[in-house]
């Protein structure tokens, strides 16, 4: 993964008040809670006693419980008691779980990994997105690194293969450029594909620029959206579980219709429409060896595979300036 950045890691309404949830994320296995104001903890799931999910216990007073011995430990992560000691008795500094830095918004629960900080920067997202959409919202697990996942929807060559009975008809075959820009951490790309008449594939820099907005946004490290028109959008946070398996967290946005029955039914057939592309997708990506991209390997790419390499290059220089700042247990 990409140390010190912002990861959304659940969805806001999965985190309950005073009833502990644990999940893998970043292969890491935490634990999260809501204290009584409302706000969201997230600790290592393993009580430093005798490695006890301490998800299987219970919140008191904002303290989560281990279901074993009973240690209580503080949002900060801090053992505040050991019942076998006594309610008074002194409490060893060493008995602390780790913490993570948390931030709550979009309806996603982010999570900061890397080295703490007294600054922040902001969380990823995207600007037009904002109070006046709606969404419809599906979910997926993928036996694949999250590399492979978002590389699959950077990849503009793919939809009259794969999708060929649905998003992909039409026979588009060739595909001109595309093109890309790459502005901070936000990856943009512009899809150009069309019939084969005899005329072959032209580079992105015989095409001249774009003077719409970009079909395809990626923010890193793993937020990805699909601008099918002004008003209706497709997002993805690819969200990674371990080296192994990939969350999708898929939503879909639009702000055509406002009446709360009609929308909410509208916003659930959009979801539940996706589920046939998605298999077709997953059906091929977990074929892919090997499961983890990289910048260099060993594949052969092509002009249309431009957005990929934009993003494993960006990617690579991300984890290269990031350098050894991962968290102190994983450095994927």
């Amino acid at each position: 993964m990409i140390p010190n950045q912002w990861y959304a890691v659940l969805e806001s309404r999965q985190v309950k008040r005073n009833k502990p949830i644990g999940v893998t994320r970043l292969g890491e296995k935490l634990v999260f809670w809501r204290d009584q104001r409302g706000q969201v903890i997230c600790l290592r799931d393993q009580c430093r006693h005798r490695g006890a999910a301490l998800s299987q216990g219970k919140v008191l007073n904002d303290h989560i419980q281990c279901p074993f011995h009973g240690f209580e430990y503080d949002p900060s992560g801090q053992c505040v008691l050991i019942p076998a000691r006594g309610e008074n008795a002194p409490l060893p500094k060493n008995y602390t779980v780790e913490s993570y830095p948390i931030q709550e918004a979009h309806d996603f629960i982010w999570l900061w990994w890397g080295e703490p900080s007294q600054e922040y920067p902001e969380l990823p997202w995207f600007e037009d997105l904002d109070a006046h959409w709606s969404y419809g919202r599906d979910f997926d697990l993928w036996p694949v690194h999250y590399s492979r996942a978002i590389e699959n929807q950077l990849d503009v060559f793919h939809l009259p293969f794969v999708h060929h009975n649905t998003i992909g008809r039409g026979e588009r075959f060739v595909s001109d450029g595309p093109i890309t820009q790459l502005e901070g951490d936000t990856l943009k790309v512009w899809v150009r594909n069309r019939h084969d008449k005899g005329e072959q594939a032209r580079m992105a820099s015989a095409l001249s620029q774009p003077s719409g907005p970009a079909m395809l946004h990626f923010k890193f490290p793993h937020l990805w959206m699909n601008r099918i028109s002004a008003d209706f959008r497709i997002v993805i946070a690819f969200v990674p579980v371990d080296e192994g398996h990939t969350r999708f967290y898929l939503r879909y946005y639009q702000r055509m219709i406002n009446l709360p029955i009609l929308r909410g039914l509208v916003n659930w057939f959009a979801a539940i429409g996706s589920r046939v592309i998605v298999k077709q997708d997953r059906s091929v990506v977990i074929t892919q060896q090997p499961i983890k991209s990289a910048y260099r390997m060993d594949e052969r790419l092509i002009h249309a595979d431009r957005p990929i390499i934009q993003y494993r290059q960006h990617r690579e220089a991300l984890i290269l300036q990031a350098g050894d700042s991962a968290p102190s247990n994983q450095g994927k």
